[in-house]
């Protein structure tokens, strides 16, 4: 059998043939190209158990919204609000708004609290969640922002068909007698099968109505207790992780009546801050669930990161 030899390479030669093998590649033409970017991108929902209740948060929309300081801080100066911006290493010429219903499985009924801006974006975000509208059974709202009752009814009609309805009766009165073509166009023709209700009262067992009000004249939060864990779905009575939630006497133009608005930050984020409750903002960076820490004169906004996904 004829034996072969092998040539002995040096380290001289190695070198030259990692350096001749990309030059080879291109000379015939077979270079790859460079993955292209896919752009932005977000999760449209997140889970997490409180005791036998599945809580699910969902990213019915978002968008950036530029000028900040008026809508947040407007009674601060402009020093100050950039002050702070800085620390927090946010910008002070945009911020980005995010529209997070929550859907509460209690193992016998699906309930979701809060509409987002139309139905599209509440269908999507149902259904990237692994449900479907005519599957739940309950609609809470929490008050009627447009960015709440939006996703209500379209031209299609209800979009939740086999729903009932639950709201706080001073805030359905208030808009009620108003008159806003919002509320006539999407909630009046629910009217019948919505039921009104006031703080302490209950939306099924282990979901509780409580008071918050000032943003909206009605606005309410909501207590979920389920096998003694505790969760507040919080809606607006912070709409933002810093300039509100961290400053609570800042003044938020979107607050109807400023002054009740900052005094239920301070009672609801001093009520969470104390027992270290869960908290789901409407408007928080999504996935919208955190905590809060005292701090100094204000409060801190501590983001969930799996505390509640050990169920």
């Amino acid at each position: 059998m004829k034996s072969f030899s092998v040539p002995h390479l040096s380290r001289r030669h190695l070198l030259m043939a990692g350096a001749a093998a990309p030059l080879a590649g291109l000379a015939a033409g077979s270079a790859r190209a460079m993955a292209p970017q896919m752009g932005l991108s977000s999760t449209a929902s997140q889970t997490v158990k409180l005791g036998q209740f599945e809580v699910t948060t969902l990213l019915a929309g978002n968008r950036t919204v530029e000028e900040p300081q008026s809508i947040f801080g407007m009674n601060v100066s402009e020093d100050e609000f950039a002050a702070v911006s800085e620390a927090a290493h946010i910008p002070t010429d945009a911020a980005q708004f995010f529209f997070t219903p929550t859907l509460i499985n209690t193992g016998s009924e699906l309930v979701l609290f809060d509409t987002g801006l139309n139905p599209a974006g509440i269908t999507a975000a149902l259904t990237g969640a692994g449900y479907t509208p005519d599957q739940v059974d309950i609609v809470v709202i929490t008050h009627m922002h447009g960015d709440h009752i939006g996703g209500l009814a379209g031209d299609a009609g209800a979009t939740f068909p086999n729903a009932r309805y639950v709201t706080g009766a001073i805030e359905f009165d208030h808009w009620a007698a108003a008159g806003n073509e919002g509320f006539d166009a999407k909630v009046a023709p629910l009217a019948e099968q919505m039921t009104m209700i006031n703080g302490g009262d209950t939306v099924v067992s282990g979901i509780e109505a409580v008071e918050a009000f000032g943003h909206t004249p009605g606005h309410m939060a909501y207590r979920l207790e389920s096998d003694g864990k505790s969760l507040l779905v919080a809606a607006d009575f912070a709409n933002h992780y810093i300039w509100s939630l961290g400053y609570p006497d800042w003044e938020v133009r979107f607050d109807m009546d400023k002054s009740a608005a900052a005094a239920t930050r301070k009672s609801l984020l001093g009520m969470l801050a104390a027992e270290k409750m869960p908290f789901i903002g409407y408007h928080m960076p999504f996935p919208a669930l955190g905590y809060v820490e005292a701090r100094d004169s204000g409060f801190q906004y501590v983001p969930h990161s799996y505390q509640l996904l050990m169920g």
